[in-house]
């Protein structure tokens, strides 16, 4: 458990996509979500480790219809006592999940799915029955959430269809096609706008894994650099070739036969040396 809960942030887990996340949630949970953030009230995370360990998770405890951070905190208080249960040793970042961001909710939605995979090898506990869970633990959010927003789709559309009986209208489209033209526009737009959306979401998510991934290599070349300006190693050649390499500032140029010859120049005044010493 505790290898798969300290995984780096350069595993594979980390690099599963947003869509294969709610795909995963969707057809475990039977629910609906479009976004990963929508998961910050913690509430699916609590019931995905319900699903895998069944019995360990307090449902009746868990909020479906958390709206406000409070209520958000004290799901992630139940999913934290499940993970001191379970000896799972995964810091939560609740601070930050209940602000609904889409990469820190996206980053532990990876990490769960790696820890469920991890237990049941990916496989779904096929006597699991997610909705019956979820009646039973407490408010159940997303079929009221989808009921609501299917009558409120019903609602913005009325005024479409009663706009193509406006005499004004008619006189120029005709019943038909005042009330078709209009309403399949919009949807058009609507598709539109969802998936340049998603486009652009997916953009933000790559562009944050990129500058994670930047700062990681850009650590390890710090930590190098640190580790040339010891006392201890400073002075030495191969020091040097390092720093050569590193303080390069023409990029179309590698630095790399500068820091051989250092190398090698200092091999051969050792050669040279080690001769005198023994003449």
């Amino acid at each position: 458990m505790a290898m798969v809960a300290n995984i780096g942030m350069m595993d594979s887990a980390y690099f599963v996509g947003r869509n294969e996340i709610l795909s995963w949630i969707n057809a475990t949970l039977q629910v609906n979500l479009s976004r990963v953030e929508e998961a910050c009230s913690g509430a699916v995370q609590c019931q995905m480790m319900d699903m895998t360990h069944p019995g360990v998770v307090p449902m009746h405890k868990v909020n479906f219809d958390a709206k406000t951070e409070y209520d958000m905190i004290q799901n992630y208080k139940v999913l934290q006592e499940v993970f001191n249960k379970l000896k799972i040793e995964k810091h939560i970042e609740v601070t930050k999940l209940v602000k609904g961001r889409p990469l820190d909710n996206l980053e532990f939605l990876q990490w769960l799915k790696r820890y469920c995979d991890s237990v049941n090898g990916g496989i779904m506990n096929e006597n699991y029955n997610p909705v019956e869970r979820r009646c039973k633990g407490g408010k159940e959010r997303h079929p009221k959430g989808s009921t609501k927003a299917s009558k409120s789709l019903q609602s913005n559309n009325l005024p479409h269809h009663s706009s193509g009986d406006a005499p004004g209208f008619n006189k120029i489209s005709g019943p038909k096609q005042g009330k078709t033209c209009p309403t399949s526009g919009l949807a058009d737009c609507n598709s539109e706008i969802q998936a340049l959306s998603g486009q652009v979401m997916d953009l933000k998510l790559s562009v944050d894994h990129l500058e994670k991934e930047r700062d990681f290599y850009f650590a390890k070349l710090r930590d190098i650099e640190i580790l040339c300006q010891s006392p201890e190693l400073e002075h030495l050649p191969v020091s040097a070739a390092i720093k050569k390499i590193l303080y390069a500032v023409d990029a179309k140029e590698s630095a790399l036969g500068d820091a051989q010859e250092i190398v090698l120049g200092s091999t051969t005044d050792d050669a040279v040396d080690d001769m005198g010493a023994t003449e």
